[in-house]
């Protein structure tokens, strides 16, 4: 069985950040195309927060402004206290853990396991000249036995399985103690079972008080774990709402996010949405 996540004490908890993202009047453009349109956003700390919406409706590029690797067209993004047009991003993002598809198209296919976690204390994806102590080591091992991927130490990245892959992005993730995760569709394209003993895995961070402010993306409500405590619904690279989840994640909201009625069910912690087959009450 899957053991718990034992994450250090962030160093969120000492710094006393109350801000720890924001978003002011964000828009990005690329090739014509307009990704996001004036957006903004503040993410405090303690929030763990999903994203939702349809496909290309610009949830992956809030992610990759807030992880450093896009800057806006016009407006401004700060991360934990920086703006990012300012700031020294090799100092800032070792405090950010990102895992992403994107990502893990970046990582050679013949590293080592064991080797994908621990160049995340370097921000880079394949292991060079760099160094790494007996503690690094040590960490890395722990976290792929905590994501249940002992056995995959000493496994080639191109190997494994997806969702496999899932489980060694997030002990990559959390390599740094990062202060601010942010998971780019971690549950896509895994079956049921491993869909859930992911999600199951999240959750238990999601409820850590000294585990990182959470930021995960998805455009199905059945994949946020429990725990999640806000939700952002984005449609056509515009904001449709953000809060609390519970107030966020209704009906109504919902089938404006994706265009067609939907109802919307709570349960234990867990969402599920189906088409409504009559009016929406």
């Amino acid at each position: 069985m899957t053991q718990a996540f034992e994450l250090p004490q962030s160093p969120l908890s000492t710094t006393c950040l109350e801000v720890v993202a924001s978003l002011d009047d964000v828009t990005v453009r690329r090739g014509g195309a307009t990704l996001l349109d004036r957006v903004s956003w503040t993410l405090h700390a303690g929030e763990r927060w999903v994203v939702v919406g349809a496909n290309g409706a610009g949830k992956s590029t809030l992610l990759q402004l807030l992880a450093g690797s896009m800057r806006p067209t016009t407006g401004s993004v700060s991360l934990l206290g920086e703006p990012l047009d300012e700031t020294d991003l090799d100092d800032l993002l070792p405090r950010v853990g990102w895992a992403s598809a994107a990502l893990a198209e970046l990582i050679p296919v013949d590293e080592s396991v064991i080797d994908v976690v621990l160049t995340a204390s370097h921000a880079c994806v394949r292991r060079g000249a760099e160094w790494y102590d007996a503690s690094d080591v040590e960490r890395a091992h722990e976290l792929l036995a905590q994501v249940g991927c002992r056995r995959l130490v000493d496994r080639r990245f191109g190997s494994l399985s997806e969702g496999e892959r899932k489980r060694v992005q997030l002990a990559r993730a959390v390599m740094t103690d990062p202060e601010v995760l942010l998971l780019d569709e971690p549950a896509a394209g895994l079956d049921l079972g491993g869909r859930e003993a992911l999600l199951r895995m999240l959750g238990r961070m999601a409820t850590d008080s000294t585990a990182p402010v959470q930021v995960l993306v998805s455009h199905h409500v059945e994949e946020i774990p429990e725990g999640f405590t806000h939700a952002m619904l984005v449609r056509e690279g515009r904001l449709v709402a953000a809060g609390e989840i519970e107030t966020t994640l209704t009906s109504e909201l919902l089938s404006q996010t994706f265009g067609l009625p939907l109802r919307v069910l709570a349960h234990r912690g867990r969402w599920t949405a189906r088409a409504a087959l009559s009016r929406l009450g």
